[in-house]
């Protein structure tokens, strides 16, 4: 696998580059929003421990080619985290990757999220020779499927009753996008 560790993208609004140590403190203001993890497979984080482990796991991660995190950061405020997008279970064998991203509200509803995947895709479908994206999302987050729908993935069936995150069951909505399906692709 490549190493990713010098990955960097721009778009018109965002610059996307890998996690470092500064980040913590916005990393820990994502993740322990309760709207952002609402649905996903952990609670908000109560501390910044998670934070600190997710940049040093990142560092390893992306020297090895193993997955790609970028934080999203506005040109306007390079050093400002605003959120994470992710490429993940990577399987070069199947060219098979998975997709997955975090945004804070404060910057919701602008195309943010769009912007950044749609990067990042552009990016990695031919850098990485993909074949097909996925992503697992619960049901009820229907911003983030309205999301994945935009970049052209489509819905290929419910996992019921997959996550437990305290005392609440929830199930997995599995988004597929086949590259020949990629339509944000830039001209050649």
């Amino acid at each position: 696998m490549p190493d990713f560790s010098t990955v960097q993208l721009h778009t018109p609004r965002l610059h996307l580059r890998p996690l470092v140590e500064a980040d913590v403190p916005a990393l820990f203001a994502l993740y322990s929003h309760a709207d952002v993890t609402r649905y996903w497979s952990h609670g908000p984080w109560t501390d910044d421990a998670p934070a600190h482990a997710m940049v040093a796991r990142d560092r390893s991660s992306l020297a090895s080619g193993e997955s790609l995190r970028l934080g999203l950061a506005l040109h306007t405020a390079p050093e400002a985290l605003i959120g994470t997008c992710s490429l993940f279970n990577l399987m070069p064998q199947c060219r098979r990757g998975e997709i997955g991203y975090a945004l804070h509200p404060a910057h919701g509803g602008q195309g943010l999220m769009h912007e950044a995947a749609t990067a990042l895709l552009n990016w990695a479908i031919p850098a990485l020779n993909l074949h097909r994206l996925e992503a697992d999302i619960d049901p009820r987050n229907t911003a983030s499927a309205r999301s994945l729908e935009r970049l052209g993935f489509e819905r290929e069936g419910v996992l019921r009753e997959r996550w437990i995150v305290g005392d609440e069951v929830s199930d997995s909505a599995l988004y597929g996008l086949l590259v020949r399906a990629w339509a944000h692709a830039p001209a050649g």
